[in-house]
């Protein structure tokens, strides 16, 4: 059973930093693409990054703040998040998906998907 699970997460202030975890298993996890997405009550989902091996993607709302790695030695994925902003607060989620660099964006094209956590950005 392919599995995905979150770590990570919580409450902080704005301007602080946090990183999320994902760990995987029942999958040969350096096959696959692990991307993030996040979504808020009443929003879409949005995408937030993306990462294969060392190549990244990164949703224009989060350039420049956050960063992605993938751990194919510990079938983990993070994301570390820096400057939080209140508008950053949602549940993200993790998933993995065998796809092109081209679809990394798209939801719809991941297999597998984490439980999802809550970052909330507040003073």
């Amino acid at each position: 059973q392919v599995r995905l699970v979150q770590s990570g997460g919580g409450l902080v202030r704005p301007g602080d930093s946090l990183t999320l975890s994902c760990k995987a298993s029942g999958l040969i996890f350096s096959r696959y693409v692990m991307g993030w997405f996040r979504q808020a009550p009443g929003k879409e989902r949005e995408f937030v990054a993306a990462v294969r091996w060392t190549f990244t993607v990164f949703g224009s709302n989060v350039k420049g703040r956050f960063t992605a790695n993938k751990d194919n030695e510990r079938d983990t994925a993070y994301l570390e998040m820096k400057l939080l902003k209140p508008e950053d607060t949602a549940i993200y989620y993790c998933a993995a998906g065998d796809l092109s660099p081209r679809s990394w964006n798209r939801s719809d094209e991941y297999q597998y998907w984490g439980q999802g956590t809550q970052v909330t950005i507040s003073s």
